[in-house]
């Protein structure tokens, strides 16, 4: 592996074992306090040194066909789809699936909990509520009924799967099933929370994380459209990054305020070199920011799930490229947040919680830069680099997207410094567009799944792209950059959450709405997973071969 100046020079200072520390997450001598034991090891830096992980592959071309396309020598299980069981009381998986985490039981990669984020309904509601979305030409006249289905369908779900003789398998009747939904109480924490004693419901759940004491960060993105469809009144509920303890089914999820109230694609957590707990999260819009969040205390290992505390009290920053500099949003600090008045004259944010619930105004008064739809935020396992997916913005002429690389200074997360390369541009030369959910291996590669739109996709300028797809990029090497296509997706669907287990011989990927590009019920365009005249169902699949 390619050793750049950054990174000797971080050897040379710290140390191998405390770089692991320091530049990528928990403390490499940290113990597990859960049941889980080792999570994915290399996001958080347990490694003292980076693995060579060297998946083989020969890459694939673009297709159009209604399947998941992997290279020779790999295949996929079908893990859970929409429907499916997933506990003893009856439980069913829930729709579009998105945000994948495995947290295996005992140490064991084989056999753990899988945590995915369903996100929404769409086009396709007809098949789960009955709401004929395509041919309503009249105002919002869902049931009561049709609404209660539509909100169970979103949110998250935590199954149990095992592989078995190579296969890997739900478990329908496992006592750790449990869905956490648009109907589910939870309850709010932080300098907002006194917006409501109790909060029901999360819904538009899109990508997520996972902390470092074994729980899930699952975000709540376009959460306008669920609250108009299901006639909800109070929008500032929604919004909000949410904590789920997956091996706990009776716990409540919390929604963090302290980390702001926009369309949060994910998040991507990190310590600091000064014992800070850093989560970075982006506004998943065109025109709209990147924020971070800095704890006030520092993360204590030895505390286990009381860790959770630190995301009530930090501060959110946001990004302002221009200057290369964090922007705090505290109106008691941050005299453009005091001086912001609405169309009346009259004070935009009186009080921190109205910062926080109205995320996006205080960051265009704070002066924060506008990007191009920042969708998924990850921290580099080695270098400790911010790598930022940065979808498209046709407003702005940047059909294809781009991926940037943010260096923060000093390699201090927790610091108010940074600059910035381009590390990828989409295009017809690179052969991806559109870029969206990311993950490492512990060798420090990038995985990258695509969003082109169902409406846009093997149309015009996209169409030499064919389905949404799985791209392999090296961040460092002779072949740094260079983008190799891996899998692409059933007709309509993208690849969403990609999640590997941790010894990296699995990778789990949602299959999200496949033939979603109907026109009509009765003319599907895609029949994935089960094929023949079947209805096309979304889900998660185990990709095995490495």
């Amino acid at each position: 592996m390619e050793v750049n100046r950054r990174q000797f020079l971080t050897y040379l200072g710290a140390g191998t074992a405390a770089l692991a520390s320091l530049a990528t997450g928990i403390p490499a001598l940290a113990k597990g306090e859960t049941i889980s034991g080792k999570t994915a090891d290399h996001l958080f830096g347990l490694d003292t040194t980076p693995k060579k992980f060297n998946p083989k592959f020969s890459p694939i071309q673009p297709s159009t066909k209604d399947d998941v396309i992997l290279p020779d020598g790999y295949r996929y299980d079908v893990v859970a789809v929409y429907g499916d069981k997933i506990n003893s009381a009856g439980d069913t998986f829930g729709f579009n699936a998105d945000f994948n985490c495995f947290l295996p039981i005992d140490g064991n990669p084989n056999h753990g909990l899988l945590w995915t984020n369903h996100e929404y309904l769409g086009e396709l509601e007809y098949y789960v509520t009955g709401y004929d979305v395509l041919n309503a030409a009249e105002e919002n006249k869902r049931t009561p009924e049709q609404i209660e289905k539509y909100l169970y369908a979103l949110g998250g779900s935590v199954i149990e799967i095992k592989k078995e003789n190579g296969k890997w398998k739900l478990v329908s009747d496992s006592k750790y099933g449990r869905r956490v939904s648009g109907l589910t109480k939870h309850e709010l924490t932080g300098p907002a929370k006194s917006i409501a004693k109790e909060v029901i419901g999360t819904f538009a759940n899109c990508s997520g994380g996972v902390t470092m004491w074994n729980t899930i960060l699952s975000c709540e993105e376009n959460y306008m459209d669920v609250v108009e469809d299901c006639k909800l009144q109070e929008a500032n509920h929604y919004g909000w990054v949410i904590e789920v303890d997956p091996f706990d089914p009776k716990s409540t999820p919390k929604k963090h305020t302290a980390l702001g109230r926009f369309s949060h694609e994910n998040t991507a957590m990190v310590i600091a070199s000064t014992g800070q707990l850093v989560v970075y999260m982006g506004d998943d819009a065109n025109d709209q920011y990147v924020y971070k969040y800095v704890s006030n205390g520092k993360y204590d290992p030895s505390a286990g799930k009381a860790n959770s505390k630190l995301l009530e009290e930090g501060t959110l920053y946001v990004a302002n490229f221009s200057k290369g500099k964090w922007v705090a949003l505290d109106l008691a600090k941050n005299e453009a947040l005091q001086k912001a008045v609405d169309a009346d004259k009259k004070p935009l944010f009186q009080t921190q919680a109205d910062v926080l619930v109205n995320c996006r105004e205080a960051a265009k008064a704070a002066g924060a830069t506008a990007m191009d739809r920042p969708e998924d935020v990850e921290v580099h396992p080695i270098d400790g680099s911010i790598f930022i997916s940065m979808t498209n913005n046709s407003k702005h002429g940047n059909f294809y997207g781009q991926i940037v690389r943010m260096f923060e200074s000093n390699d201090n997360h927790a610091g108010t410094d940074f600059t910035f390369e381009i590390f990828a541009t989409g295009g017809p030369q690179s052969g991806f567009a559109a870029p969206d959910n990311m993950a490492f291996d512990s060798a420090g590669n990038l995985w990258v799944v695509t969003d082109i739109s169902s409406s846009s996709m093997n149309t015009g300028i996209y169409k030499s792209f064919g389905n949404n797809g799985v791209f392999f990029v090296p961040t460092s090497g002779s072949n740094k950059g260079q983008v190799e296509q891996f899998a692409s997706a059933p007709v309509g669907a993208e690849m969403t959450g990609p999640w590997f287990t941790p010894d990296e011989t699995t990778l789990f990927l949602s299959v999200q709405h496949p033939g979603e590009n109907l026109q009509a019920y009765d003319k599907p365009t895609s029949h994935w997973p089960k094929g023949g005249s079947s209805v096309a169902l979304p889900g998660v699949i185990a990709v095995t071969g490495f």
